[in-house]
């Protein structure tokens, strides 16, 4: 094996293996062999499967990274008419933190990245950032609760047990922003990184949340509640790839798909 290894240094013209302390760690140049190394084994593996008739017909792979702050319904609504335009793409959905996903769409692991937020400039790989729209932020809550914090809102949330998401997300900043400007302080009795997390303690009665305007209407039956009213918040939501130019047809009918979800 180490001669194998060795070969392979003088192959590729540079160490692959650097001395840490007592141990041996990747180089950069080994890590971004073994990266690559992963993509063939793994393309290889796909080749067996089509050949045996697993994955017949699907041909193609959309590999798509979505921001863990990205609500679930949102993500379905941005992919699934997509996923049925073009039944033969085989579809890898991956969620992760935004740094980790636009770092893995340099690397040519993803081919897509949807997030909350643009990419940074500073990342040493260039990638772009196509933007979807954006979304109005609601508050909702049981229906029998919406009904009274209707009245008089958003004075009415003053005092009003609150679900929100974590201080790490830029919705809860600017939401926090926005309840200082209204004068109103809301009992925040628990946050979550877990947008789905949160919706269904809102289900249970836990408190009253905020959502994308958007689901609206699939929040609604799902979880039992009604909106309570509009705050001054938006979301928007960018699709990042590693080319200004898509030329992917499946991620070209995703973004376009994403971007009519936003206006529904």
């Amino acid at each position: 094996l180490s001669g194998q290894l060795a070969k392979l240094e003088d192959s590729v013209g540079s160490p692959l293996f650097e001395r840490r302390g007592r141990s041996l760690a990747l180089s950069e140049t080994g890590q971004l062999v073994l990266d690559y190394a992963d993509s063939m084994f793994n393309a290889g593996q796909e080749l067996v499967e089509i050949l045996e008739g697993r994955r017949l017909g699907r041909l193609g792979r959309l590999r798509i990274g979505v921001s863990d702050v990205v609500p679930k319904l949102l993500t379905y609504r941005f992919l699934h008419k997509a996923v049925e335009a073009f039944d033969d793409y085989f579809l890898s959905v991956y969620e992760g933190k935004h740094e980790e996903l636009v770092a893995d769409l340099a690397a040519h692991r993803l081919d897509v990245v949807i997030s909350d937020r643009p990419s940074h400039e500073s990342q040493a790989a260039k990638t772009y950032s196509h933007l979807l729209g954006t979304t109005d932020v609601c508050v909702f809550a049981l229906t029998e609760r919406a009904r009274k914090l209707k009245r008089g809102f958003p004075r009415s949330l003053d005092g009003a047990p609150m679900l929100l998401p974590t201080p790490n997300t830029l919705v809860r900043r600017d939401l926090e922003r926005w309840f200082e400007s209204q004068g109103i302080a809301p009992l925040i009795v628990a946050e979550f990184e877990d947008s789905a997390l949160l919706k269904v303690f809102g289900a249970e009665g836990l408190g009253c949340f905020p959502a994308a305007r958007s689901i609206g209407a699939d929040i609604g039956p799902q979880y039992g509640v009604s909106e309570v009213g509009v705050t001054a918040v938006k979301e928007t939501y960018y699709a990042i790839t590693a080319e200004r130019r898509i030329k992917n047809a499946a991620a070209l009918a995703v973004l376009a798909t994403a971007k009519s979800a936003l206006e529904a």
